[in-house]
């Protein structure tokens, strides 16, 4: 079999979601092409259903319309699950994280590693030692700096709780990790490390989303940009050969899409 890299297949490719909430139209027509190991930018103005494609991609929610193709191949995404299986992890703004729990507890929460001696699987013990191995081996790839990956993540800066979340996906997703606004209410420093974190996903050949509004922030880290606008995809563009006032004006109608749009109900997204 061919490699994916021989075939030029996309790791991730959505055409035409849609996606309706009774009458009214979240998503009318959103496509976007993800490669394997690139960054790629999903802006747009409140509610231009960036979130719910978000969802949709994630398996949160399913879509009304459309297709969704892994490496090629159709794939159906109707829960959470779905997404799972086929290797894409979503990092949302709230983290997910427990505080009262150790690094490496939250790595593995819901998905603990279950000990192989057959005495302690008979009274369902976990395999600590496993779990906090392979917890510092994926911090260690992304640099990921914390103070230790035994203590509880209260304490953490909101750098390193964003950094550990992220590494969490990459040891579970493998495929594509979405992240929904990375760097927000983070001050300068603790985003400039979020940001080398997304960069060192890509030396990972690790394909990412990243959802934000920081248009400064996505010229440094990604490969390409698509904007949506009315629940529409209209637009993507190659960083390297557009500007941020050119996704500005994309994102806000002053310059118009490549695709013909409609006018249609949308909700907050």
């Amino acid at each position: 079999m061919p490699s994916l890299e021989a075939t030029g297949l996309p790791v991730l490719e959505a055409r035409n979601i849609q996606r309706n909430f009774g009458a009214v139209v979240a998503l009318a027509d959103a496509s976007i092409t993800l490669q394997r190991g690139e960054v790629l930018g999903l802006v747009g103005d409140n509610g231009a259903g960036k979130s719910t494609l978000l969802k949709i991609l994630s398996g949160v929610i399913a879509p009304t319309g459309g297709e969704i193709f892994m490496e090629g191949s159709e794939i159906r995404m109707r829960r959470a699950q779905d997404a799972l299986e086929a290797g894409i992890e979503t990092v949302y703004q709230d983290l997910a994280l427990v505080d009262t729990m150790s690094a490496y507890q939250n790595v593995y929460l819901g998905r603990e590693e279950r000990h192989k001696n057959p005495l302690a699987r008979f009274f369902d013990l976990v395999d600590d030692r496993e779990m906090r191995r392979r917890s510092r081996e994926v911090l260690e790839a992304l640099k990921v700096k914390i103070p230790s990956i035994n203590v509880s993540v209260k304490g953490m800066s909101g750098g390193q709780r964003q950094c550990l979340a992220i590494a969490r996906a990459l040891l579970w997703g493998r495929r594509i990790v979405i992240l929904d606004e990375p760097t927000a209410a983070l001050g300068v420093r603790e985003s400039g490390q979020v940001l080398e974190v997304i960069r060192d996903l890509k030396q990972h050949d690790v394909a990412v989303i990243v959802v934000t509004h920081n248009m400064q922030q996505l010229m440094e880290v990604a490969d390409r940009v698509t904007v949506m606008r009315l629940g529409r995809s209209i637009a993507t563009r190659s960083i390297k050969d557009t500007a941020v006032s050119e996704v500005v004006g994309l994102i806000t109608g002053a310059i118009p899409g490549d695709k013909r749009e409609e006018q249609g109900q949308t909700v907050a997204a």
